[in-house]
């Protein structure tokens, strides 16, 4: 094989993907999420029989994806079934997996409308369906990013042009040089990706001042309060909706009225508990999160769309190009179109990436396919679930339930009858990693409230209650292994 234009096999390649689709798609309700007799096909891929390296002559497109479809099938991590529920991970519904190929099929460069305007119609209209799932004011504007860590950044920094605009500085044009530190204050929820973006945008990871009230991190909004009195100045406050060990919601409704009393930005983290809106049941936790500033998001959780995919809303989004509006390159649209059209903004100058991916085609195809019918039956399914693996925890005498479940996270931990104290730390160090060997399965541990547990979350469209009796019966079979 020399170049790509005289390779004869490129449908046939395309056929493999195809055919090995759905054998691999119908396999994953009964196979193990991860096989370790696999980890040696990895070695594969440096292809052993040239030396490892970078090969002279390719092999063609055939050969290849025969041999990257036979390791992925056996090593893959098979998060895209029903039993991962490690990291908040979705899986991909047939819609989104199918409107993904044709993603990279078209190869779209959704950043300006005069690169592709079939891409910025297409997440036009996903962000305003998403706008409604979510139940936000229509004012709500935004844009697709790759990850709710972009999101954060998204929100962070429009907020970060708002605290400069309140000291009198361009941020854009002059940056933080010279300005005192932003404050930024939440409670003990706040998650690792917030701090990144705070660490991307100049302001530091530890700049978050945090305020709880007890062991497990709910916020302390007197002290918080006190502390914005004291600061007398425009400040940031950052709310968790949904957080990640034990599904937890901070105050939102509270939180903005102390927003609005002392003129602060309030940022909304809601990953994936932005999706409690879309439950009668579960819709009261997330009240208050349409009168935020900004609020982030992730499809590649519950909307079960595939990876890399976020969001990021504000309910003034014109501070989006202010934020992230490009310099000026002759060839490239300037900020004013960045104003909508009827064929939707440049969204490349309302967010931090300027290539960027038709992320927005699996989001609209899941959308249209299911409906906001579809979405709520899911989510109050996985609601039920959550709640029978609480019950089951509830009733096994080795299982130690370490919080409430509110949403779709159920937090314990395994407590066999005469461990003491002292080692069960340990022990479910040891019970998380034998769980993550085993493979049948897929949950890793945390610490919550001091003590190291268990915190599987619930968020694949495929998951059944088998799955949920499978994921407690390996746990208990893999005490002993772990406590002798």
């Amino acid at each position: 094989m020399t170049d790509p234009f005289r390779d004869a096999d490129a449908e046939d390649a395309l056929r493999q993907v195809y055919e090995a689709a759905g054998p691999y798609l119908s396999s994953l309700a009964d196979r193990p999420v991860h096989d370790p007799r696999s980890l040696p096909l990895l070695d594969e891929l440096w292809r052993p029989a040239h030396g490892g390296g970078l090969p002279e002559r390719g092999e063609g497109s055939v050969v290849v994806l025969e041999r990257l479809l036979r390791i992925g099938a056996a090593a893959a991590t098979h998060s895209a079934g029903p039993r991962f529920f490690h990291f908040i991970i979705g899986g991909a519904t047939p819609a989104a997996l199918a409107a993904d190929w044709a993603a990279a099929l078209f190869d779209q460069n959704a950043a300006f409308r005069a690169s592709s305007k079939f891409a910025t119609m297409t997440e036009t209209i996903a962000l305003a369906w998403l706008r409604e799932l979510f139940g936000l004011p229509g004012a709500f504007g935004g844009a697709l990013v790759a990850s709710a860590t972009f999101a954060n950044v998204t929100g962070l920094a429009a907020a970060t042009h708002w605290w400069g605009e309140q000291h009198g500085v361009d941020v854009a044009a002059d940056g933080l040089a010279g300005l005192p530190r932003m404050p930024v204050l939440s409670g003990g929820y706040v998650h690792a990706s917030d701090r990144k973006a705070l660490q991307l945008l100049g302001h530091g990871r530890d700049a978050v001042e945090v305020f709880v009230r007890d062991g497990v991190g709910r916020v302390d909004l007197p002290a918080l309060e006190s502390r914005l009195r004291l600061l007398n100045a425009p400040a940031v406050l950052i709310a968790s909706a949904g957080e990640v060990n034990a599904g937890d919601f901070d105050p939102l409704e509270e939180l903005a009225d102390v927003a609005e009393r002392h003129g602060a930005w309030l940022h909304v983290d809601g990953a994936f508990g932005v999706f409690a809106a879309l439950s009668p049941r579960t819709a009261h936790l997330v009240h208050g999160m349409e009168r935020a500033d900004s609020i982030a998001g992730d499809a590649h959780k519950w909307l079960n769309v595939p990876y890399e995919s976020g969001f990021a809303f504000l309910r003034d989004p014109a501070r989006l190009p202010a934020a992230f509006g490009m310099p000026g390159a002759a060839y490239l649209p300037g900020k004013r179109s960045a104003l909508p059209a009827s064929a939707g903004p440049d969204y490349a100058l309302l967010g931090p990436e300027s290539s960027r991916r038709a992320r927005s085609l699996p989001i609209w195809a899941t959308l249209a396919a299911y409906g906001r019918d579809g979405y709520r039956a899911m989510v109050e399914r996985h609601l039920d679930l959550a709640q029978r693996l609480r019950r089951m925890v509830d009733e096994a005498p080795e299982l130690e339930l370490l919080a409430e479940v509110p949403l779709n996270i159920v937090c314990f931990r395994v407590r066999p009858a005469g461990v003491p104290e002292e080692t069960l730390d340990d022990l479910n160090r040891r019970l998380g990693a034998a769980l993550l060997d085993d493979g049948r399965v897929h949950a890793g541990t945390t610490v919550y409230g001091g003590r190291v547990a268990l915190r599987p979350a619930i968020v694949n469209w495929r998951t059944t209650e088998a799955d949920i009796d499978l994921l407690v019966d390996v746990v208990r079979k893999l005490i002993p292994t772990v406590t002798g």
